[in-house]
């Protein structure tokens, strides 16, 4: 298989773990998030949801896992069949096989536990795992196959030093302190997935509050890696100033559906574009990663001009 199409189905199988992050968030801003009481069934003796609305949005979710697993059994074979293949593509492609599977065990028990926060926490956060995981993949597998920049440098630009990848990761560890502040938010809100879900202890105006600090931290810290990558790639900047965009549009949509009783339609649209930050962000941070491991998959010339283009 070329690269190339390789690239393609890690695309399809990221693109589709963001979407089922939306499509759950959509059965849990609808209390619908008991609208299947059982699993693997939807009731204790039918397996296709009764024509009732929360029933029905439940159960659209858990179909969509299908097109999920299909993504991600094609992103597999896309990373085995791959000529020249790489292990470091299938073992990131085998961890999304374990942890859609882990999902699917963490569904059940958010289902059987009636919505307990501490498993709709979990459930979340073990899909930003799987967007890190995708995200890395679909990054290393394009630069591999020569999608995504990997050689323009503005005019007297040089790599990335020490403080620049530190600032990075810095970067994606607050990002990922950012995502478990967000659910704690939400543990603790009306949004919990149905009227009669246990809610986390907590004020939602004090945790909504220490939420919106560290979001302001990291829109700083991400306009201040963003300058000091001036220097550096010009796709690697680009990238730090879409993240800073994303972060300021979503602590727009943050404050307006806080002032306006937390209204779902706000607050999906917020889920989607944390997951399109989060994706961002670790692209960003694994950048370098991506296109090292893409300059040491090229050969080496051999003897000249006419070699130069050789493969093994």
């Amino acid at each position: 298989m070329a690269p190339i199409t390789c690239a393609r189905l890690t695309r399809f199988a990221l693109w589709a773990l963001a979407v089922i992050v939306v499509t759950g968030a959509a059965v849990r801003l609808t209390g619908s998030g008991l609208g299947c009481e059982d699993w693997p069934t939807c009731s204790e003796d039918r397996f296709i949801a009764d024509l009732e609305y929360h029933a029905l949005v439940e159960f659209v979710n858990r179909l969509f896992t299908g097109v999920v697993a299909i993504a991600v059994i094609a992103a597999v074979l896309g990373s085995v069949l791959r000529r020249p293949r790489r292990s470091d593509l299938t073992a990131l492609s085998l961890g999304l096989v374990a942890g859609v599977l882990a999902q699917v065990a963490l569904g059940a028990l958010l289902v059987l536990s009636e919505l307990d926060p501490r498993f709709t926490m979990g459930h979340f956060l073990l899909s930003m795992v799987l967007l890190w995981n995708a995200a890395v993949l679909d990054a290393r597998a394009r630069a591999g196959a020569g999608i995504e920049d990997t050689t323009s440098r503005p005019e007297n630009a040089r790599r990335p030093g020490s403080a620049g990848r530190f600032m990075r990761w810095t970067v994606l560890a607050v990002g990922a302190v950012l995502l478990v502040s967000g659910t704690l938010v939400t543990g603790a809100g009306p949004h919990a997935g149905d009227s009669r879900a246990e809610r986390l202890p907590l004020l939602v105006r004090e945790v909504a509050r220490i939420h919106s600090i560290i979001a302001l931290i990291l829109l700083g810290m991400v306009v201040w890696t963003w300058w000091r990558l001036r220097t550096v790639r010009s796709t690697d900047r680009a990238r730090m100033g879409r993240v800073a965009v994303l972060l300021a549009v979503q602590g727009a949509v943050g404050y307006t559906q806080y002032f306006a009783g937390v209204p779902a339609l706000l607050v999906g649209i917020h889920v989607a574009l944390a997951s399109v930050t989060w994706i961002e962000i670790v692209k960003a941070a694994h950048a370098p990663g991506a296109r090292a491991a893409a300059e040491a998959e090229r050969p080496e010339p051999v003897g000249g001009a006419a070699m130069a283009g050789a493969r093994p």
